[in-house]
């Protein structure tokens, strides 16, 4: 895994890249962007941005949406997908914000993991993006971008989350996040866009695999390993491979 000084000048060349890097939900206060990163789990920015202005039109603050049924919740978010749970979360959400925070949404991460619906990465995003507390949400891009780079290794979010915060100053881990989300939709897609990456020189992902590729010089099968190929998980872009006589999994040595 690369130093932090190795991360930090990475990051640099990234942010150059993606000088818009930011998140790209709508929102006009913290608890809209609470309910709307909510409704963002298995969709996608465009289609919640699409849904959430009659949401919120209907439903300004916890408040009003604490009094909510799911009845009146499930048709405005159902293009979102997975609606009745997402319902049920958002209602139990504004709930909580009104009895445990008299409708405000807190300004720490304890206290928003313990609001239904809202883990780490949601709680980072609103910490950072609508309370001017740094956070560094880790989702699939900020997983597979940061392990093919070589910033970052695992796939645990939490695990990642903590590297690159040790990596980065404080003021800049929301930037780090946006950024590498962006860079995973733009260019270091699940089959990445190599030729077009401003830090391609330093990425691991690049020299040890599409670089060997182009000149030839991967092997078709590994000599120490058995027949099954080395292979990059979809989900973080690390590398791994069996070892022969063995049923564990290991990380290919970078």
């Amino acid at each position: 895994m690369k130093s932090a000084r190795e991360t930090r000048e990475i990051l640099d060349r990234l942010e150059t890249q993606h000088p818009d890097a930011d998140t790209e939900l709508h929102f006009t206060t913290p608890f809209e962007l609470l309910a709307a990163t909510i409704l963002s789990a298995q969709s996608t920015d465009v289609r919640v941005n699409l849904v959430t202005p009659a949401l919120f039109k209907k439903y300004r603050d916890a408040r009003a949406m604490a009094k909510a049924s799911s009845a009146d919740l499930e048709p405005l978010i159902h293009s979102t997908g997975f609606y009745r749970a997402k319902a049920k979360s958002l209602i139990g959400m504004a709930q909580a914000l009104v009895a445990q925070h008299g409708g405000e949404v807190p300004a720490s991460m304890e206290a928003l993991v313990e609001l239904p619906g809202v883990g780490r990465k949601t709680a980072n995003v609103v910490l950072g993006h609508a309370l001017g507390v740094p956070g560094l949400p880790v989702d699939r891009h900020v997983l597979r971008v940061s392990n093919r780079i070589g910033i970052a290794e695992g796939d645990d979010p939490v695990a990642v989350e903590q590297q690159l915060c040790a990596a980065m100053p404080k003021p800049r881990w929301t930037r780090t996040s946006d950024t590498l989300i962006l860079h995973g939709r733009r260019i270091c897609r699940p089959k990445p866009l190599c030729d077009e990456c401003a830090v391609r020189d330093d990425c691991d992902y690049f020299r040890l695999v599409v670089a060997r590729v182009r000149d030839g010089k991967a092997p078709k099968k590994p000599q120490t390993l058995n027949t099954k190929k080395l292979k990059l998980t979809t989900a973080t872009g690390q590398l791994k491979a069996e070892p022969r006589g063995t049923g564990r999994v290991r990380k290919a040595r970078r």
